[in-house]
Order: structure tokens, then C-alpha cells, then sequence
């Protein structure tokens, strides 16, 4: 865990822990550092939900998949994001979704009853952990709302230009980077790529955004 000790302090679940702290308290979690190569399964749907995950390096992505096995893509994480503790503290038995490794990437998994449970020792940094765990699941589910309230415009145009609209807030310019390619950002909206694509070449010929790969500047 060492070669990955800025990430663990910057993460939001230890915020207001020292540093010198953190190895005690990881020790005391029975924290556990796992490798897993792009496009493998980290927690897959159906999987109990008792473990909570955080991204120490690549990146992974939560995704929900339909009857017909359409997929939508829930969110996407990077160093220092949290997954699965939503579901590991709702009480639900299993996952009723999959996390999956969108590139080649460490994480650092934990018990989620080490989190709520004193244990033996009496560490007092449970309860700090339980604060900081409510701020992240309160701006989570802000998030959510916003990604319902994007998705829930009528047209692929109106999707895609809410979300832009938002990521321009969000960084506080005209000119961004979003975290998808094209087909991630299609399943993130729930619209056919070549729709999307489509509209993305219309807005282009328009004058309203200019786009690179997965940089955009609005117009």
C-alpha cells in the first residue's frame, strides 16, 4: 500500500486522517490491494454486497445491464474513488451491479463491517469513517439525480448537450475533457453510438462545439 499512500490520503473516506495514521488504520480494516487487468470483473452482479472499493490507480466503471443485456453505464472512477458502498450499507444481499477494470488498475478492497464495527483495539477513527462515508454517499447521490435528469431529456441532442452543459459548469470553462470515448459516453446517456455520433457531427457543422477525442470546447 506504500507506493499508493498519496492517493489513499487524498481519498475522501480518509479525509481528516493523518498520514502517519493511515497504516494502522488500513491494518485495522484488513485492507487488501488487488491487480486486475483491463476489462476483467472486480464485483460482478449477483456478487454478495459486503466489500467497498477504492481505485488506486487506472480507472474502473459501474454498470447496470438489462434483461436483453443492454448495458448502462452508471458511472466511470479514478484514483481515489470509492465503489460499492452504496449497496454495502443498504443492506441489499447481492450487487445489482458490475464493476468492471475500464483499464488496467489497482484497488484497495475492504470489509465494509471493519468500517462500522469497533474493534478490539477501540480505534476512535470509526467513527470519522462513518462521517466521512455519509458526505460521500449525500454527493453520490446528487450525482445520480443529475445523471436522471440528463438522461431523462426526449432526444440524443438534448442528452448530449445537458451533459456538456454540465461538465462546462462543473470545470468552469468553455473547454473540457470528459472521462468517456464515444461508446461509453453512449451507454452513460443510454443512446445509440452511431446516434450520438451523428449529432455530435451536426452540432460540429452548426458552430456550437468543437471536439477532439473526448476534449470539447462549447461555442
Amino acid at each position: 500500500m506504500r507506493n499508493f499512500i498519496n492517493i489513499i490520503k487524498e481519498c475522501p473516506l480518509f479525509q481528516g486522517i493523518k498520514e502517519e495514521e493511515l497504516s494502522a488504520i488500513l491494518g485495522c480494516l484488513g485492507a487488501r490491494r488487488l491487480f486486475f487487468d483491463k476489462g476483467r470483473y472486480i464485483f460482478s452482479e449477483g456478487d454478495p454486497a459486503k466489500q467497498i472499493g477504492i481505485v488506486l490507480s487506472g480507472s474502473v466503471q459501474v454498470s447496470r445491464d438489462d434483461y436483453y443485456g443492454n448495458r448502462t453505464l452508471m458511472s466511470r472512477l479514478e484514483p481515489g474513488d470509492l465503489f460499492g458502498e452504496s449497496f454495502a450499507f443498504a443492506g441489499v444481499e447481492t450487487l445489482p451491479v458490475s464493476v468492471t477494470a475500464s483499464a488496467a488498475c489497482d484497488v484497495m478492497l475492504i470489509d465494509s463491517s471493519r468500517i462500522i464495527s469497533p474493534c478490539s483495539n477501540a480505534c476512535g477513527f470509526h467513527t470519522k469513517l462513518i462521517f466521512n462515508l455519509l458526505q460521500i454517499m449525500a454527493r453520490k447521490n446528487l450525482g445520480f439525480h443529475q445523471k436522471i435528469e440528463i438522461t431523462s431529456k426526449r432526444t440524443t441532442r438534448e442528452k448530449l448537450m445537458a451533459y456538456l452543459l454540465a461538465q462546462a459548469k462543473m470545470h468552469q470553462s468553455d473547454s473540457f475533457e470528459i472521462p468517456f470515448d464515444r461508446q461509453t459516453l453512449a451507454d452513460y446517456l443510454e443512446v445509440d453510438r452511431s446516434g450520438l455520433s451523428a449529432e455530435i457531427s451536426k452540432l460540429r457543422k452548426e458552430g456550437v462545439l468543437e471536439c477532439y477525442r473526448n476534449k470539447f470546447t462549447l461555442r
